[in-house]
């Protein structure tokens, strides 16, 4: 062998071995945070995303999430099933429950679980049966998921297409539930990519629904619109709104009236890719958790991916934020639509989360448990 092919040959080796490496790459999680679930895709069930969780009063934790049949987009067909655990999240059953089977035109999805002031279990999830008709479905059970109530459309009218995140529905202190929304089009039109957030609200623990006063906008020039929006509620009775937009970061708005009317939507330092971000109250220290993509400082290779998947912690209500940490840090892992739910000591913390090396970003769901007094140290 010449010199040459000598050369040749061993860069060829090296590149190879490199890549291998680079492909073998692991990306372990913190010391303190445990993977405890998680629901990759198959050949018959090419997607499994986003869910939410709600403890029952035996214990258990229910883990209800989107599996999808007919394909792994958006609009493909899918049911609502169920994952559960005895022992504080550590442990899961190993095959799904159907709770809700698909009757939308395309499917069912973005589930909500949250136990009411009054005892029973709210379902909320999207029934999309078309481009200019995706609406939020409300069902209950009063014998702890064992069945469920009839479903209830929570909109009439307008009819449309609106995003409702999973994990969202929220019950302020009054007792008013309250669904955060962000609308596309309305029927009979073409679908937009610039989104509209209002809320949709009911004082009769979800029999009847109305929308806020306020339809909030950002200016054309922010690609997005406001998209995705959560909503939580502050120690002095005002609601914070936060929205994914293409503007780099979380917009967020403010409301005084239960969100009736909101304030104009003003940029965060919340910085993010177009990514939606979760926050909720601990209930053992009053603060606030944070989990959101966070591009703050974020190497430009990374830009507009979803990764890293980060924590943070507020102790004055979502005006300063502090604890960040990663959990996640594979560049090609793509974290997103997060559920958070307390139990004891801990927060259990259900996710999309794959390589998109490997799969769809969204192909696989994840739940992350993880010690409270972690997130302080």
């Amino acid at each position: 062998m010449t010199s040459l092919k000598r050369t040749i040959a061993f860069i060829a080796c090296a590149l190879a071995v490199a890549t291998t490496a680079r492909a073998e790459k692991t990306y372990p999680l913190p010391k303190g945070v445990e993977r405890v679930l998680t629901l990759p895709p198959s050949k018959d069930n090419p997607r499994n995303s986003e869910g939410d969780f709600v403890t029952l009063k035996n214990g258990h934790i229910l883990f209800v999430y989107t599996h999808f049949t007919g394909g792994g987009g958006d609009h493909s067909p899918a049911h609502l099933a169920s994952r559960e655990s005895n022992d504080g999240g550590r442990t899961w059953t190993t095959k799904d429950k159907i709770v809700v089977p698909n009757e939308g035109t395309m499917n069912v999805m973005s589930v909500s679980l949250l136990r009411l002031q009054n005892g029973a279990i709210a379902l909320l999830y999207l029934r999309k049966n078309s481009m200019d008709d995706c609406r939020p479905v409300l069902r209950l059970t009063t014998d702890e998921a064992k069945t469920w109530s009839e479903p209830i459309e929570c909109i009439h009218d307008p009819v449309g297409y609106y995003v409702v995140n999973n994990d969202r529905l929220v019950q302020l202190k009054s007792g008013r539930l309250l669904i955060p929304a962000a609308r596309h089009a309305l029927k009979g039109q073409r679908f937009s990519g610039h989104g509209v957030a209002l809320c949709w609200l009911s004082d009769d623990n979800g029999k009847t629904w109305r929308p806020s006063k306020t339809i909030l906008h950002v200016p054309d020039y922010i690609k997005t619109g406001l998209q995705e929006p959560g909503v939580v509620e502050l120690k002095d009775g005002r609601l914070m709104m936060f929205c994914r937009t293409s503007a780099g970061c979380q917009y967020r708005s403010w409301s005084t009236d239960g969100g009736e009317t909101w304030s104009t939507p003003e940029p965060s330092d919340i910085l993010s890719p177009v990514s939606p971000a979760s926050i909720e109250r601990i209930p053992t220290t009053g603060d606030l958790l944070l989990v959101w993509n966070n591009h703050k400082d974020i190497d430009p290779a990374l830009k507009n991916k979803r990764t890293p998947f980060t924590v943070a912690l507020s102790q004055d209500e979502g005006k300063t934020w502090h604890h960040v940490k990663n959990l996640e840090t594979n560049p090609y892992g793509w974290y997103c639509y997060t559920a958070i739910h307390f139990v004891d000591d801990a927060v259990l913390i259900g996710s999309c989360a794959s390589d998109r090396r490997q799969m769809n970003g969204l192909a696989q769901t994840q739940v992350l448990r993880i010690r409270v007094n972690w997130l302080y140290k």
